[in-house]
């Protein structure tokens, strides 16, 4: 299966140390509050800050490493979506399970301190995880574009030679 060109593989490839990062910092952030660690001190991994950072990075990267261009980064933002976002969606089915909140439904962290032990919580989360990277990437598209306008050129994909 291709997306935009390029396969499922070539993409994990790509973000492989992004990835990583989510997962570590995803999974520390919920082992430390099932291990009853406070969420005030939780709460200082943050997947948000991780996202960020890999947006900024990877908006400039695709297209200055030959791997793509708006297209590319748009499946990049969204596969890293995907991976935080089912770390987070589990939190909550394990909160849902138990009936003991986790960093990922404490009422602190829900709009109007709602409770975050809800099925509808979990599937908000998945709605999110696929649309956010859509915001993401309009934010990341202009980072690419001001990074096409510095460079000028494009960097040989990889085993391409050199004009």
């Amino acid at each position: 299966m291709k997306i935009f060109g390029k396969s499922l593989s070539e993409y994990v490839r790509f973000e492989k140390e992004l990835l990583i990062l989510i997962l570590l910092v995803g999974v520390a952030r919920l082992g430390l509050s099932l291990l009853d660690v406070p969420n005030s001190t939780t709460k200082y991994l943050s997947l948000t800050v991780v996202l960020l950072l890999g947006l900024v990075y990877y908006s400039v990267r695709v297209y200055t490493s030959g791997f793509g261009s708006y297209k590319q980064l748009l499946a990049v933002l969204e596969l890293a979506s995907i991976v935080g976002g089912t770390i987070i969606i589990a939190g909550i089915v394990i909160s849902i399970l138990t009936g003991k909140d986790n960093i990922f439904s404490a009422p602190e962290y829900s709009p109007n301190h709602a409770d975050g032990k809800t099925w509808f919580h979990a599937g908000a989360h998945v709605v999110a995880s696929l649309v956010v990277p859509l915001v993401l990437w309009l934010v990341g598209s202009l980072i690419m574009f001001v990074t096409k306008k510095i460079t000028g050129t494009r960097a040989p994909r990889d085993g391409a030679a050199a004009a």
